[in-house]
């Protein structure tokens, strides 16, 4: 179809409706045939023109706090990548600014400062402590200041025991005050001890806050119209990837062919928006996507299709990796290999093309570790072995495919790598793992009942009750939840650290920590947001509403 000028809009007819019984194979194939030229000229002008007038906004604030404030707001609209450049001369010029003992200011210049990698300290909260090391008992009246205070302390680092007695000390006040609160902010403080900022997902935090700020008395109108816009713009990309990505499933055939096989080219789609929110990753969510895709079709054939036996044999042709080693298989798997096999080494050349650079050799090897740590798994199934906690959580990392979807987006990223970048993949780095023992936590939490009714190996929970005699589920998941917490201080500590990788897969490492939480924390209760939800919520949703 010829387009002169035009982008492409998708009109959705019922696109994500779980009412009309339609299946994710039938509305994805809507999604990528129905499509009309629309003109989009006059919607970039806009873009450009309110662009202009939000970045002169931002340069020209000369109060502090104010012009903290207004990053803050930008960045929680999803509308920071427009102004990075001025974000980052705000910082510098502020970065040893004394907010003196304005507890919401001193607690907002340093999650600010910290969230945008600038160098900081966590000593400067001791400013608020008494003789004896303890927070002022005379700030807990300070709701704004606690608030501020609390939503810092998550960005605490291993060792920084001033922001994990901020933590405790905040969380609890706040409980407590929220009965004495008015309901505006008694919805704020409760929003946040639900779910704190630093562990949300930016673009649904982006969708959220939209309702919020254009209710708001402060707004910046500037601000209001360059969100909707952008938002807009970047859920008609955000279709326009998806509507690709299944026309791809789609000629895969893997799902057509498997009766068993997953079926969530969306829900693998949702994953890596919520990895690399900014738009300019269009070709890394694509490409990520595909692996996500293969990998649930993987799992399922060691979860709940394949023999040992087969499973043995797939094993040890993927180790292999020639296409005369599928020969041996059974005709189910030698598609399997075929898709996989044929998928990386297109991902392989996109990145030769663009970067000069062979990695197909760290993909494929990524695919093995995946392999034979199903294969561990399935093992251990068979012969009725339940592993230690750390035994389990060490090879689960590994199969959740959190190194594997980490070391593709790094080539994919486009951003700069070189030989040395390469080179930081095996072995995988801690920034890559710890993010994935999050993921793979996350996953148990919100699967493990689901999976036990299916008679699956035992995940996480029943590792750490059988090692520590724990007869209480929920007692279990309560540990497995204070695990999780214990692991953001040192995730947040390697994002400061980590030096030798790009910026933008630091950044997508603490992301896939964060989308992880949002899609297991409901865990099987089906009353409260489902994945279905969250895809609807963000692609098809428009900001129209707001």
């Amino acid at each position: 179809m010829k387009n002169t000028n035009n982008t492409t809009k998708l009109i959705l007819l019922h696109p994500y409706t779980k009412k009309q019984g339609h299946s994710n194979r039938l509305w994805l194939l809507a999604l990528s045939a129905v499509v009309v030229p629309f003109q989009t000229d006059h919607r970039t002008k806009s873009l450009e023109q309110v662009k202009r007038r939000s970045q002169e906004a931002l340069l020209k604030s000369s109060d502090p706090l104010e012009t903290l404030k207004m990053v803050d707001g930008i960045q929680r609209l999803g509308i920071g990548h427009h102004v990075e450049q001025e974000i980052n001369s705000v910082l510098g010029r502020l970065w040893d600014w004394d907010a003196s003992h304005d507890l919401y200011a001193t607690a907002l210049h340093f999650r600010l400062l910290r969230h945008n990698a600038w160098p900081t300290c966590s000593d400067v909260f001791k400013k608020f402590l008494d003789k004896s090391g303890n927070f002022k008992e005379s700030i807990s009246r300070d709701t704004r200041g606690m608030l501020s205070l609390f939503e810092a302390s998550y960005l605490g680092a291993e060792g920084e025991e001033v922001l994990q007695h901020a933590m405790d000390f905040t969380r609890a006040h706040l409980h407590h005050s929220i009965p004495y609160l008015g309901p505006e902010v008694g919805r704020h403080v409760s929003r946040a001890l639900t779910l704190p900022r630093h562990l949300r997902m930016a673009r649904l935090e982006a969708k959220n806050y939209m309702d919020e700020y254009s209710q708001s008395s402060s707004k910046i109108p500037a601000l209001l119209e360059l969100t909707k816009l952008d938002f807009d713009m970047v859920q008609l990309l955000h279709q326009r990837e998806l509507a690709e990505i299944s026309r791809w499933w789609k000629e895969l055939g893997l799902v057509e062919r498997l009766g068993f096989a997953r079926d969530r080219p969306s829900e693998c789609f949702l994953w890596t928006v919520g990895i690399f929110p900014e738009p300019r990753y269009s070709n890394c969510r694509i490409e990520l996507t595909k692996t996500i895709c293969i990998l649930l079709v993987m799992d399922d054939i060691f979860d709940t299709y394949g023999s040992l036996d087969e499973l043995v044999l797939f094993t040890e042709a993927i180790k292999r990796w020639d296409l005369d080693a599928m020969e041996q298989l059974p005709e189910y798997m030698k598609i399997c290999y075929m898709a996989l096999y044929n998928t990386t080494h297109e991902i392989a050349y996109r990145i030769q093309k663009g970067h000069e650079l062979t990695v197909v050799d760290y993909l494929k090897r990524t695919w093995i570790d995946i392999f034979e740590a199903f294969l561990e798994e399935a093992k251990w199934f068979n012969r009725g072995y339940t592993p230690t906690f750390r035994e389990y959580l060490d090879n689960g990392v590994i199969s959740a495919g959190s190194c594997m979807a980490l070391v593709h987006a790094t080539f994919l990223s486009e951003d700069a790598f070189s030989r040395e970048t390469i080179s930081l993949m095996k072995p995988y780095p801690r920034l890559f793992s710890c993010s994935g023992e999050i993921l793979r936590l996350w996953d148990d939490l919100g699967t493990s009942r689901e999976e036990q009714e299916r008679g699956d190996n035992a995940c996480s929970i029943q590792c750490l009750m059988r090692e520590n005699n724990i007869s209480d589920e929920n007692e279990a998941r309560k540990h497995i939840r204070r695990l999780i917490g214990n692991l953001w201080p040192e995730l947040n500590g390697l994002a400061i650290t980590t030096t030798a990788l790009p910026v933008s897969i630091v950044k997508a490492s603490l992301n896939m920590a964060r989308t992880a939480q949002v899609i297991y924390q409901h865990g099987d209760d089906k009353s409260t947001f489902t994945v279905d939800d969250y895809v609807q919520t963000l692609l098809f949703t428009p900001s129209a509403r707001y």
